[in-house]
């Protein structure tokens, strides 16, 4: 069974493709949706989330070649633009190594690029024995707050936690904490703005800065008090931010370049 997307907007306009983080999946977008309607949007259901259950296992790989298939399909010959978060970003990173002529513009935001052995090793038994805690709503509460998932997205978060199987999430995890910079990304051709939020963990921002450092058309911003989630924290900020980066090549006020 293939991915599960959905289209909004303007057909004959250029192609945004979203991809979502571990542990949600395409409603993080909504309001990047309405706010791009004159733009062709595609919000993807990453395999085995959200509405891509019936999918094979996750890997990054897979997603990655997967997304582009659909991209080259449904692309013809458009302008193509990519927004993804956190796992969705690597997955974005993966994508333009694969094919590195076909995004002409990718949003890279919060992609974790320093693989960690020792808490990969860890997940397995620490999930089996927090994962009870999924199914308790205070609980879930406190993880959705550091995503910044507000009263209005949470029931719908609730309920996908609820139903993700552990060995699922495991493998999101491992996927997560093992991926690194891919030998061909530096041959991406796009145009790639790289971000991370100030209040992020110190791996995250020296990934930013591994990142911009493995590809020249990158530009890397550190976004000034946001955490993991900006386009949930001020999707107001997030969405006037990508739309002049992509128009002219902008920034707003406040965010630090990294050099």
């Amino acid at each position: 069974m293939g991915l599960h997307y959905q289209e909004y907007g303007d057909k004959n306009a250029p192609l945004i493709v979203f991809l979502h983080g571990g542990g949600v999946s395409s409603w993080m977008w909504d309001k990047q949706v309405r706010y791009f309607r004159h733009y062709h949007c595609i919000t993807i259901d990453l395999p085995e989330q959200g509405g891509s259950k019936s999918t094979e296992n996750f890997t990054i790989q897979l997603s990655a070649e997967k997304i582009n298939e659909l991209i080259e399909k449904i692309a013809n010959g458009k302008k193509v633009i990519v927004f993804g978060f956190s796992l969705g970003a690597q997955i974005a990173i993966q994508m333009l190594s694969i094919n590195p002529s076909l995004i002409d513009y990718a949003f890279i935001n919060s992609a974790l690029v320093r693989p960690s052995l020792f808490v990969k090793k860890m997940i397995k038994p620490s999930i089996k024995l927090t994962f009870p805690l999924v199914k308790n709503k205070t609980f879930s509460k406190l993880q959705a707050k550091t995503l910044y998932i507000d009263e209005e997205y949470f029931e719908t978060y609730y309920k996908e936690s609820t139903q993700m199987k552990s060995e699922t999430l495991i493998r999101i995890l491992e996927e997560n904490m093992s991926f690194e910079i891919p030998q061909d990304f530096k041959k991406a051709e796009g145009q790639i703005l790289v971000t991370v939020g100030e209040k992020e963990k110190a791996v995250m921002k020296k990934s930013t800065i591994d990142i911009v450092s493995n590809n020249p058309n990158c530009t890397g911003i550190i976004i000034p008090n946001a955490g993991h989630g900006i386009s949930l924290l001020n999707p107001d900020f997030f969405n006037k931010m990508i739309e002049k980066w992509i128009e002219d090549g902008t920034l707003p006020q406040g965010v630090v370049k990294i050099t």
